[in-house]
């Protein structure tokens, strides 16, 4: 039986960010929407999942988890626009609007659904930062 971790970034609504690791990432939304987990995510209300990755192994999942925090905030903005532009919140149709707050639902399309393959993303694909201008680095003589 194979094990799947998820390294995930939640958003506020005025955009604060939060990484974090787990192995259900549906019950650990549902924890940060509910408020369960104290601290920086329930004082600031942040709980829409923006962005996630799925690993088969927690030490590569802890390691990249490591590695996003360590980013600067625009190369985290970069990673969440490059595939949700409009940091819509991934997690929305998991729990309906009504839907009691220790209810769970399954939708169909549940984390394990958007497995990718992250072994040909091995190499950092964030561009440098920041961006270089086209007349940096050029002689003006």
């Amino acid at each position: 039986m194979s094990h799947q971790y998820y390294v995930y970034m939640l958003a506020s609504r005025s955009r604060n960010l939060y990484t974090g690791v787990t192995n259900n990432l549906q019950s650990r939304v549902a924890q940060h929407r509910e408020g369960r987990i104290p601290g920086f995510t329930a004082k600031y209300r942040i709980n829409r999942l923006v962005h996630y990755e799925i690993f088969g192994d927690i030490r590569l999942a802890i390691a990249r988890e490591k590695e996003i925090k360590a980013w600067r905030r625009e190369k985290r903005v970069w990673l969440i626009e490059k595939e949700n532009p409009f940091w819509k919140d991934l997690a929305a149709e998991w729990f309906p609007r009504g839907q009691s707050r220790n209810q769970e639902t399954s939708t169909p399309e549940k984390p394990e659904d958007k497995i990718q393959d992250k072994a040909k993303d091995k190499a950092d694909p964030s561009p440098p930062f920041p961006p270089k201008k086209a007349s940096e680095g050029l002689d003006s003589g």
